[in-house]
C-alpha cells in the first residue's frame, strides 16, 4: 500500500485546520494567535508520539487493561501541556485545549493507516474510510482536550480529566475492533468513530465552550456562526 504524503495531509492536517477556523468564530480577542498556533504544533508532536507508542504496544494482545491505559495515556499527554501555571484559571485555556486537540487528532492519521487489521488496499473506498475514521479521531481529541482545558480553567481538573478518559474508553473499543475482525467490520468501525466524534465535539463546541463567554458575547457568537 502506498499512501502519499499529500493524502496524509489531506485526511489529517487540512480537516483539522478547517475545523479550527470555524470553531474559533466568536472567540476573537480571547486568545493570542501565536499561542494558538503553538498549541496546534505541540498537539501534532504529542499526537505522533502517542500514535507511535500505541503502534508498538499493539504487538501485545488487546485487553481491557490496555484500552484503559491508552485512554489515560492520550489524555494525560494533553493535561501535562494545558495544566501549566500560566494557563490555570484562564478562559483562553479552553480555546488552547481545542487547538491542542485538533493537532493531536490530525497527527493520529498515520496510525489509522498503519494499525493492524486494516485492509492493505490503496483504493478510493479505502482512502475514503480512512478519511472518515481520521475525521472522527480529530473531532474526538479536539473535544476531549477542550474538556480538559475547561477543567483547568474551572480549577476542577480531576473531574474533567476523568470525564475525558471515560469518554475515550468506548472510543478505543470502536477503534480496536479492526484488530480482530480484519476488514469485515472496518467500514462500520470507521463510521462509528465519526459518529462518536461528532456527538462529543458538537456537545463541547455548542454547550461547553460558550460558558467562557458573557451573555452579549454568546449572542454575538451565535449570529456569527449562523451567518
Amino acid at each position: 500500500m502506498a499512501v502519499g504524503i499529500q493524502t496524509l495531509l489531506f485526511i489529517g492536517i487540512i480537516p483539522a485546520l478547517v475545523l479550527w477556523f470555524f470553531a474559533l468564530k466568536g472567540y476573537e480577542g480571547l486568545y493570542k494567535d501565536k499561542n494558538l498556533f503553538l498549541m496546534f504544533v505541540i498537539g501534532v508532536i504529542i499526537g505522533v508520539i502517542a500514535a507511535v507508542a500505541r503502534f508498538f504496544v499493539y504487538i501485545y494482545p488487546l485487553t481491557i487493561l490496555l484500552i484503559i491505559i491508552f485512554a489515560f495515556f492520550d489524555q494525560l499527554f494533553k493535561t501535562v501541556v494545558l495544566n501549566i501555571g500560566r494557563l490555570q484559571r484562564k478562559k483562553e485555556t479552553v480555546i488552547y485545549g481545542l487547538s491542542l486537540g485538533l493537532g493531536f487528532g490530525a497527527s493520529f492519521t498515520p496510525f489509522l493507516i498503519l494499525a493492524g487489521g486494516i485492509p492493505q488496499e490503496d483504493t478510493i473506498i479505502f482512502i475514503s474510510l480512512i478519511f472518515v475514521g481520521a475525521l472522527g479521531y480529530i473531532l474526538f481529541h479536539a473535544a476531549t482536550a477542550t474538556i480538559i482545558g475547561f477543567g483547568v480553567y474551572k480549577g476542577k481538573l480531576v473531574k474533567y480529566l476523568l470525564t475525558a478518559i471515560i469518554l475515550q474508553l468506548p472510543f478505543n473499543v470502536i477503534l480496536d475492533i479492526t484488530r480482530y475482525t480484519k476488514d469485515k467490520l472496518y467500514p462500520y468501525s470507521q463510521i462509528g468513530l465519526l459518529i462518536f466524534g461528532v456527538i462529543i465535539y458538537l456537545y463541547v463546541v455548542l454547550k461547553l465552550m460558550p460558558n467562557i463567554l458573557k451573555e452579549p458575547e454568546k449572542r454575538k457568537r451565535t449570529k456569527k456562526t449562523k451567518g
